[in-house]
C-alpha cells in the first residue's frame, strides 16, 4: 500500500492507514499524555506528518515505524511543555512500579522497562548531532543514505555521530548500572 502511494500520492491510502492504525496512534498517544484532547490532538499531528515522511523514508515494517513515530512525537510534545521530568508507565510513575524496600529482582518485564528508560534518558543526553543519527538509523530503521538526505550530514559524519553515539550510550549506561 505504501508503495503505491508513493506512486500516485492518492490521499485514499492515508485514508485507509488512518482507518487502520488511528487507534494504535490514539493509545500511544494517550498513554504518554494522559489527556484524550492532547491525544486527539497528537493523533492528527502523526498523520498530518505521515504523508510527508512516508516519501522520505523507506519503510519495512509500518506498525513498529507509525508506534515509533507517535511515541517520539508525544516525547517531544512533553518535552517541549516541560512535563518530561519524572517518566510515567501506565499512569503510574516510575517510583511507583520500583518499591522503595526494593530488596529483590526486577521482574523481565520490569527490567526491560527500566533498561528503555535509561536509553532514552541516555539518548536525550548525546549531542544534537549524535542524537538525530542514533534516533534515526537504530529506532527508526533509517539508511545512511536516507538520514544524509534529511540531515544534510555527509555519509562519513553520519558514521562518525553513530560510532560515538553508540559509545557515549554505553559509557552512560554503564554509569546507570
Amino acid at each position: 500500500m505504501l508503495h503505491l502511494f508513493r506512486i500516485d500520492g492518492d490521499g485514499s491510502f492515508i485514508g485507509e492507514l488512518y482507518r487502520r492504525y488511528s487507534h494504535l496512534v490514539f493509545g500511544v498517544c494517550l498513554k504518554y499524555l494522559k489527556n484524550k484532547e492532547d491525544a486527539r490532538d497528537a493523533l492528527l499531528s502523526v498523520f498530518e506528518k505521515l504523508i510527508t515522511d512516508l516519501n522520505r523514508y523507506e519503510i519495512t515494517e509500518f506498525q513498529h515505524w507509525i508506534y515509533s513515530v507517535s511515541k517520539h512525537h508525544c516525547l517531544n510534545k512533553l518535552r517541549e511543555n516541560g512535563k518530561y521530568s519524572s517518566i510515567e508507565i501506565d499512569s503510574q510513575r516510575i517510583e511507583d512500579v520500583i518499591p522503595n524496600d526494593y530488596s529483590g529482582e526486577f521482574s523481565a518485564a520490569q527490567e526491560k522497562e527500566r533498561m528503555l528508560i535509561n536509553l532514552e534518558s541516555a539518548i536525550d543526553d548525546l549531542s544534537n548531532e549524535q542524537k538525530t543519527c542514533v534516533t534515526m538509523f537504530y529506532l527508526e530503521k533509517q539508511s545512511y543514505r536516507m538520514i544524509a538526505e534529511v540531515t544534510g550530514m555527509t555519509l562519513n559524519e553520519i558514521k562518525s555521530h553513530i560510532q560515538n553515539g553508540r559509545r557515549n550510550l554505553s559509557l552512560v549506561l554503564k554509569e546507570q548500572s
